[in-house]
């Protein structure tokens, strides 16, 4: 009896034709449109971003990439990679290789143990964190020279997935540049934040690029908790002692502004701020004579510069002994704690830090509120 081989050429074919199309199956398209509007946003505090979680896909939106901003970003962070977007800045996450440009970026990215996936940072002589000065060391965090002019050439050969940026103003040239070379370009504009909490709920945006939001979520709400209690501790105060701050830098003194994230903690600490009543997120610029007409009978001078001694403050400028708290001795920087390369980590860690930065003004301000802590960034001058 004679068997066909037709039916046996068809399974074959058959199951070729399975294999191809499971080889080459379409990706699964996400559409955002009008209807997709059940989100959840992730963010509490801070203003210069949003974290949207939709079905399929998260957006990240920058709404403060820089001061005086008028456009946002936004980004469309996809952590399933057989599901495609209609349209461009799209980012597949867990990121696993990116450039970071503000040392403020790095302890967020330490603290969610994605430390391997920094591989380059402009002047990282700057950098305090122990942990990636090694890495430095061994030439795994490629230095790309000046923050203002990097060295495009060797960032574009390390092909990171995503350079977290800093600007002070609109996009430049130098990073229209890298980004047509296919990679996108975030900003992160923590430090506008007015508020301590605001700027460490950061840690939320770096939780989405690596696609741990719940780590993220669970390592800010832990901040959060102890800075809201080392809040109410500060209430406990019988009087609010008045505050001075800054420094002159050349005939101009420098100080934080009354709707700065600063001036907030001075406020949470259950302190008088004399500068409290001023505009502004920054920093305000005044002279001697006006900085001298409002504090010379302050009680503390906080955020003296990086001065470390009364010495070194008397030999920057005579007329700062002209201070009561020169007289007092109540003068604190935040320069106790510094990396073997000089960098000050008050101005690395601070940020991610607030509730630690709030209970060393504690201490300071009303020490009898936390009896037995050591301030851990501030130090008195002696």
């Amino acid at each position: 009896m004679k068997i066909s081989s037709i039916p046996i050429l068809h399974l074959i074919l058959f199951g070729l034709t399975l294999m191809l199309i499971s080889c080459n199956e379409p990706k699964k398209k996400i559409k955002e449109d009008e209807n997709n509007d059940e989100s959840k946003t992730l963010i509490k505090y801070a203003k210069g971003f949003d974290i949207q979680l939709y079905k399929g896909y998260t957006k990240l939106i920058i709404k403060s990439p820089y001061p005086d901003a008028t456009q946002y970003q936004e980004f469309i962070l996809v952590s399933d990679k057989k599901m495609d977007f209609d349209g461009d800045f799209k980012i597949y996450v867990p990121v696993k290789k990116l450039v970071a440009t503000s040392t403020t970026h790095i302890p967020m990215i330490e603290i969610l143990d994605e430390t391997n996936s920094l591989i380059g940072f402009p002047t990282t002589n700057y950098i305090s964190s122990k942990k990636t000065i090694e890495r430095v060391k061994l030439g795994k965090v490629k230095d790309l020279g000046n923050e203002q002019d990097f060295n495009t050439e060797v960032l574009i050969s390390l092909q990171p997935e995503v350079m977290i940026a800093f600007s002070m103003g609109k996009s430049s040239k130098l990073y229209e540049n890298i980004e047509k070379n296919g990679i996108p370009v975030i900003y992160n504009g923590d430090w506008l934040e007015d508020s301590p909490l605001g700027r460490a709920e950061w840690i939320k945006f770096f939780g989405a690029l690596y696609d741990k939001n719940e780590e993220a979520d669970s390592i800010f709400r832990a901040i959060e908790l102890e800075y809201l209690n080392a809040k109410k501790i500060a209430l406990q105060a019988e009087k609010k002692p008045t505050i001075m701050s800054g420094v002159l830098y050349k005939d101009k003194w420098n100080l934080p502004a009354g709707e700065s994230f600063t001036a907030q903690l001075y406020q949470d600490a259950n302190a008088d701020y004399l500068w409290k009543a001023s505009e502004g997120q920054g920093s305000l610029v005044l002279s001697f004579e006006t900085v001298f007409e409002k504090a010379e009978k302050a009680e503390y001078w906080i955020g003296s510069g990086y001065y470390t001694s009364l010495e070194e403050v008397a030999a920057a400028n005579a007329h700062y002994q002209q201070f009561e708290t020169f007289k007092t001795k109540e003068i604190y920087s935040f320069s106790k704690r510094r990396s073997e390369n000089g960098g000050v980590e008050y101005f690395e860690f601070g940020p991610l830090q607030p509730d630690v930065v709030l209970k060393d003004l504690i201490k300071v301000v009303h020490p009898e509120l936390l009896p037995g802590y050591e301030p851990y960034f501030l130090q008195k001058l002696d």
